[in-house]
């Protein structure tokens, strides 16, 4: 077992890590390296990142290690770019340009490193109008047309909480071209800079359906699709004790499962009828008032009919499924999801808690021969 606050074994161990401190997108793709088996050194500034929770709760920090340093003191970026020389992968995301105004760069670092992946995480991108734009996720999903298709017709849009956008569309995509990148380092001795924006990665989330769009089968406009809602064995249903069930029984012998299971057979119109989908809603949605959510979980437990409960935040880590397999891990008294995915060889695991800012310069400036890091950092 690993010791805690120390470099992993998954695949990604000997990978080197600089994650310069921010909130959103960035600490959780350098979360998902950490987790992976990558020496993630996350530099904090001496004030705090601005999340506001306590450092302690805030798992994307997991599996990490921290260094304080001060990138507007004099010798700030000469600290950081001791660790470059050492780095393979570097994390930032700042708006355009405040990283070349701190010293830290990408033509700066790639002439201390020319092997250094630079990983730029932003909303809106490092080009364009709004590039010089303060933003948030909600703002950066508006504008793909992804935030628009989610929720019913006559309410304002569904907000998927900061999922889609900053950690889909976001960490995953800065995530995967780090991993390309530094793919094409380690053939050609050559790194780069791999642009993450946020509006790139969520419209390319929906390729999709921008086809289904361009071939006519999918309509503009929200809950009028087969994924999206409008489609009445796609969708959830409220149970007799204001719980909730989901239906996803898409496939023709999955519906006559579900169907025969919720009791609807001879009353359920033909599902192939567009027109009476309307109708067919509301036959289901009679019958599922009828049984509380405990009740209908069990009617369906062990049936190919597509149907799940809809579980909160703290239901789902008991659920016999996800314990089984370990999907959540209890870590210095958190609850919280385990690494994903899984390898067969190297496996990966949670390995330490949260970093907390600077109690790891020791450590570091050993492991990564900084010891500047000693001399002159907080």
């Amino acid at each position: 077992m690993a010791v805690a606050g120390t470099p992993g074994h998954g695949p990604l161990a000997g990978v080197r890590v600089i994650e310069l401190a921010g909130i959103g997108p960035g600490p959780f793709a350098g979360m998902l390296l950490a987790d992976l088996g990558a020496d993630v050194v996350r530099v904090d500034r001496p004030n705090g990142s601005g999340l506001a929770i306590n450092a302690e709760y805030d798992i994307t920090n997991r599996n990490k290690r921290s260094v304080i340093v001060d990138l507007k003191a004099e010798n700030g970026p000469a600290l950081v770019l001791d660790l470059v020389e050492r780095a393979d992968i570097l994390i930032e995301g700042y708006r355009p340009g405040v990283a070349e105004r701190l010293g830290v760069g990408p033509e700066t670092c790639h002439a201390r490193n020319p092997r250094l992946v630079y990983g730029r995480m932003t909303g809106w991108g490092q080009e364009g109008p709004l590039a010089p734009r303060a933003g948030h996720d909600i703002a950066y999903i508006a504008l793909t047309g992804t935030l628009g298709m989610i929720g019913d017709p006559d309410t304002p849009p569904a907000v998927p909480a900061n999922l889609v956008g900053d950690y889909a569309g976001g960490s995953l995509y800065l995530v995967v071209g780090l991993l390309a990148a530094l793919h094409h380092a380690r053939a050609t001795s050559t790194g780069q800079v791999v642009d993450a924006a946020i509006v790139d990665g969520t419209a390319h989330l929906a390729s999709m359906i921008h086809g289904m769009l361009a071939a006519g089968g999918w309509q503009d406009r929200r809950r009028a699709n087969l994924l999206d809602g409008g489609c009445p064995f796609y969708g959830t249903y409220e149970t007799a004790d204001g719980q909730y069930m989901a239906v996803g029984a898409l496939e023709q012998q999955f519906y006559e499962e579900f169907v025969a299971l919720l009791g609807i057979e001879d009353e359920a119109p033909d599902r192939k009828d567009v027109s009476r989908w309307g109708e067919l809603r509301e036959v289901v949605a009679a019958r599922f008032k009828t049984r509380t959510r405990d009740e209908w979980t069990a009617v369906f437990d062990g049936s190919d009919a597509c149907v799940a409960p809809v579980l909160s935040l703290r239901e789902a880590p008991a659920h016999p499924h996800l314990a089984a397999r370990g999907t959540f891990t209890d870590h210095g008294g958190i609850t919280q999801p385990a690494p994903a995915p899984r390898f067969s060889v190297t496996h990966t695991a949670v390995r330490s808690g949260p970093a907390q800012p600077g109690a790891d310069t020791a450590d570091v400036a050993r492991a990564w021969d900084v010891p500047r890091l000693l001399q002159d950092g907080d």
